[in-house]
């Protein structure tokens, strides 16, 4: 991270909801993905990024959304650099709050958005008080209000598609390597394995894979990783047992990874989590 950059990460107690607040120079993150809804805006600068295949710019003033697992990386390519606010809503979250709100949602299906970045001035409002609201710590009963009031708006971007459903499009060896990983995600997996599941060699499944998900096998494998090292960081486990836990070589190991995904280090995360958590 460049040193100009900077990032603020706060975690609501209540409702598990993450904030950031960061500014980037040049280079802010590789490739990487969430298992979580991201719905930000740009404050300042140009933000650009890859997601579903394009390329997107988002100036000030631009709402950008994306779904879990949609891999993007982020760029300034601009002097100056950029400045956002995001939120990260969790899935089981958004759909449980959705669902309460709006009686009509249809059963066996997930949320999903139609554009990365979407033309809809009313959403910013929505977005930055909710922000506000979060990153201050306000009465819970305004946290709450703001959020119900993003939800409403939101409704109003949202598809809904079915649930886990297959993209007839993905090779099935891809599929099965990619349940593999998630299965087996915290063990010492190597290629060789992995083209054994699937009854291919590894050659050919690590081409399939990349056209399939955008990342190599092993990079993937280290995207699950990260997304449940976030979860226990979040729960308070020190950066150094994480690491053990989750098959990384040392400590070092994991915040290179995750200073390259996230653009901040593990320590600086738990610490935005259990201080609010201490706090409460």
């Amino acid at each position: 991270m460049a040193t100009d950059s900077w990032i603020n990460v706060k975690q609501d107690p209540e409702s598990g909801i993450e904030t950031i607040r960061a500014h980037f120079e040049g280079h802010a993150y590789d490739p990487h993905w969430h298992d979580s809804y991201l719905i930000g805006f740009t404050e300042q600068g140009v933000q650009q990024f890859h997601c579903r295949k394009e390329l997107h710019n988002s100036t000030a003033g631009q709402v950008f959304m994306l779904e879990p697992g949609e891999i993007h990386d982020g760029y300034a390519p601009a002097p100056g650099g950029f400045t956002y606010s995001m939120l990260y809503l969790d899935p089981q979250w958004i759909e449980r709050e959705l669902r309460a709100l709006f009686e009509n949602a249809p059963d066996h299906c997930q949320p999903s958005f139609d554009k990365t970045l979407p033309c809809e001035p009313g959403l910013m409002p929505c977005i930055v008080n909710a922000v506000l609201a979060l990153q201050r710590n306000e009465l819970r009963i305004v946290r709450q209000a703001s959020l119900d009031t993003l939800l409403e708006r939101l409704s109003r971007q949202l598809l809904w598609r079915t649930r886990d459903a297959v993209d007839p499009r993905l090779p099935s060896m891809a599929i099965r390597a990619r349940d593999y990983l998630h299965g087996h995600f915290q063990q010492d997996i190597n290629l060789e394995d992995l083209a054994h599941a699937c009854g291919v060699d590894r050659f050919r499944l690590s081409r399939a894979f990349k056209a399939a998900f955008g990342l190599a096998p092993h990079a993937y494998l280290v995207q699950l990783r990260l997304a449940q090292a976030r979860r226990l960081l979040a729960n308070g486990w020190p950066p150094a047992h994480v690491a053990i836990d989750l098959g990384f070589a040392d400590q070092s190991h994991l915040g290179r990874w995750f200073r390259r995904a996230y653009g901040f280090t593990p320590a600086i995360y738990r610490r935005s989590c259990t201080n609010l958590q201490d706090h409460w």
